[in-house]
């Protein structure tokens, strides 16, 4: 007869307890990730909500692994560069709590309890609802592959900006902490529109102007902004300035495609908004995105007379140029010769694009008709590449081509031919673009204030110490 194994000072009765307590043990050093729910439905919801929330666009370096981070981003403060956010303990944020992931989420604070930039763009995301919170913890630390490295690089702004402890203040005065709350006037597709819109898809981060202090202007909403050398523009429902004169079903075939016909093509950080995160919005979510932007409050440029899609016409100077020689400094090409040379290829002569729209017209296309023409520089020195994978390239970048008269000759070209006749492009602003676009102002603003301060204070000690410096 086998006799029981005993643990020595160990009594039978108390052996549950003992595996209990083991158990528990076990769960508390196999850290937080343990904690999140392992239902698998919650898991992908929260997967789903990570790609409404574009957080791979920014967490993901080109060719590393996936939320491992690394990626250098531009902003006007200086290069900020994103953070590991897989559950790995040692290098991500394996280790954080749901509260604590909440609070980095929603609130921009770190489980350290340093403070993240508004980079990270906490202050859409504080209107995600507990729910949603809860299952986008499930799916970071359930769902996504621990990678232990941490970026080669880190975020280095220039003082005083590297004081993280300064977000304090800046949260105190723009952030609103207060969840997403439907409005009960309000349709079901509005109110998830307005959730996605606002919230997870952070869309004022880029269409919104920001203040001096770099928070987004409350008053004018979604109504474009500067966005490094780019231009997100105004998708309120302005009919000229914004989208009031776009179908709902062309708003959210442009989300899901990057194309709607006779209106625009998408480029730049668009691009990347739409193949890691729009592309993969079921059709009603977009939909509801559409719904709501149709009903936004109308901002209204007077500058726009109609909207920059309803400008331009076929037609080309190319007569004029045949058996013309090229004049011997390139920098004076005229804009029909350089359109010949590295346009008319695939938009063809009188820039009506292919029959089908596989390449697109140059007349009725927003980037063309818009006054603001950075979008149409960025295109030509940048191009448009596709596919977060497949890098199709659906645009060759001429920025190692054209010189930045060469590029200010030809946009003005196609500006006034195929567009807006009152736009036009200048040398000054292609340099500045090729540069990264126009500076903030506010580096300046606060070192001038820091050093007034310093004078000040420099005064203030030199007054008292002649007041106590004894009389002869």
């Amino acid at each position: 007869m086998q006799m029981p194994i005993r643990m020595p000072g160990l009594e039978p009765a108390a052996l549950p307890l003992a595996l209990l307590l083991t158990l528990l043990l076990a769960l508390l050093a196999a850290g937080p990730a343990l904690a999140a729910d392992p239902d698998p439905a919650l898991v992908e919801q929260g997967k789903y909500l990570a790609l409404a929330g574009d957080c791979i666009a920014c967490h993901t370096a080109p060719g590393g692994k996936p939320m491992a981070g690394g990626l250098p981003l531009a902003s006007p403060l200086g290069v900020i560069v994103s953070t590991n956010i897989t559950p790995s303990r040692s290098a991500g944020i394996g280790n954080y709590t749901l509260a604590q992931f909440s609070d980095a989420l929603r609130r921009g604070v770190r489980a350290d309890g340093a403070r993240l930039y508004p980079a990270m763009p906490y202050t859409a995301y504080a209107l995600v609802s507990d729910a949603d919170t809860r299952a986008l913890y499930a799916y970071f630390m359930l769902g996504v592959a621990p990678v232990d490295t941490r970026p080669a690089q880190h975020t280095a702004l220039p003082f005083p900006f590297n004081i993280r402890g300064s977000m304090a203040l800046w949260n105190a005065m723009f952030l609103d902490t207060k969840p997403f709350a439907a409005d009960p006037a309000k349709s079901a597709d509005i109110n998830r529109g307005a959730y996605l819109v606002r919230g997870l898809g952070h869309c004022g981060a880029c269409h919104t102007p920001r203040n001096s202090l770099m928070a987004e202007s409350s008053g004018a909403a979604l109504s474009g902004a500067a966005l490094g050398p780019w231009y997100a523009p105004n998708i309120t429902a302005d009919p000229n300035s914004g989208v009031g004169g776009w179908s709902v079903d062309e708003l959210a075939a442009y989300m899901k495609s990057g194309h709607a016909a006779g209106k625009a093509h998408a480029a730049g950080p668009m691009v990347e908004a739409i193949d890691n995160s729009l592309a993969w919005l079921t059709p009603a979510d977009l939909r509801a995105m559409a719904v709501y932007l149709k009903q936004t409050p109308a901002v209204h440029d007077a500058a726009d007379t109609r909207p920059p899609y309803a400008w331009g016409a076929p037609g080309n100077e190319l007569d004029s140029i045949r058996g013309v020689a090229w004049p011997a400094d390139r920098s004076k090409l005229t804009g029909a010769q350089l359109y010949d040379a590295h346009c008319a290829s695939c938009h063809h002569a009188s820039g009506e694009g292919s029959i089908g729209g596989g390449l697109p017209s140059l007349f009725h296309a927003s980037s063309v008709g818009r006054s603001n023409t950075n979008n149409l520089v960025m295109i030509m020195l940048d191009g448009i590449s596709r596919g977060s994978t497949s890098h199709e390239v659906v645009m060759p970048a001429f920025g190692k081509v054209l010189s930045d008269q060469q590029a200010a000759t030809l946009g003005s070209y196609v500006a006034h031919l195929y567009g807006n006749p009152a736009a036009t492009v200048t040398v000054a602003q292609v340099a500045k673009l090729r540069a990264g676009g126009q500076e903030s102002p506010l580096v300046g603003m606060v070192r001038g204030a820091l050093l007034l301060v310093v004078i000040v204070l420099v005064v203030l000690v030199a007054w008292i110490v002649m007041r106590r410096r004894p009389r002869t």
